[in-house]
Formats: C-alpha cells, structure tokens, sequence
C-alpha cells in the first residue's frame, strides 16, 4: 500500500510540474524564468510553486479540490491559510489559480496583470 501511495504522490508532483510549466510556457517572454519552488519563510519550510521574487509575486496551483485532496482538509487547508497570510504580511501577492486556469489562459493573463501592476508601482 505504501508503495501504491507513494506513486501517487510521484505522479502528482510530475502532474503538478506539467501544469506549472504549461503556465510559464504560456506567459510573455519577460515572465518565464520564474523561481520554482522558492522559499519565501525564513523559519518555515513554506515554498511557492513559482514566483517572481523581483515583483514580489507568487503562484499557488492548487489542485485536487474536486477530488478531496489534502489542500480541502481542515488540518492542511489551516496550514494553507497560515501560509498565505504569512506571505502577505511579508508583502507578497499570492495568486491561487487551479489547473483548469492555467489551461484556459486565464492564470497566464492574471499573472502578467499583477505583474504589469507590480511594474508600474516599483517605477
């Protein structure tokens, strides 16, 4: 069972990846070399799935939410709000997108939003 389990899991993470780097691949030229797997705490072992420490922007693919995955249990889903809110008190923005999101483009088009936003207000 655990072997079983323990696939699962390999193949989420390598399903995750893919639908991370569709959105990278689908944003303008100027965001596609975000960090992966940036952590952003310095005590905590909290990471995004991709930022853009620059602009101070993240993103979160959250996935599993129609299947009863970890993210939609109360103990992980507290520790996502304890996450989140830690990010913006550190100042940064945290944009949760789901994997259908990033296949229809709306994620990539939220993304270079915020970071369009983001531009203009560093300037």
């Amino acid at each position: 069972m655990t072997t079983v389990r323990g696939a699962r899991v390999r193949a989420n993470i390598s399903k995750g990846a893919q639908v991370a780097q569709r959105l990278v691949e689908s944003l303008p030229v100027h965001l596609r070399g975000p960090e992966r797997e940036f952590r952003f705490h310095a005590t905590r072992k909290w990471r995004f799935d991709l930022c853009w420490p620059w602009l101070m922007l993240a993103v979160e693919i959250e996935g599993g939410a129609f299947v009863v995955g970890a993210h939609t249990r109360g103990a992980h889903f507290r520790s996502d709000c304890e996450k989140y809110a830690e990010a913006l008190a550190l100042g940064w923005r945290v944009l949760r997108v789901m994997p259908e999101q990033v296949r229809s483009g709306q994620a990539a088009e939220w993304v270079r939003r915020l970071a369009e936003s983001a531009e203009q207000a560093a300037q």
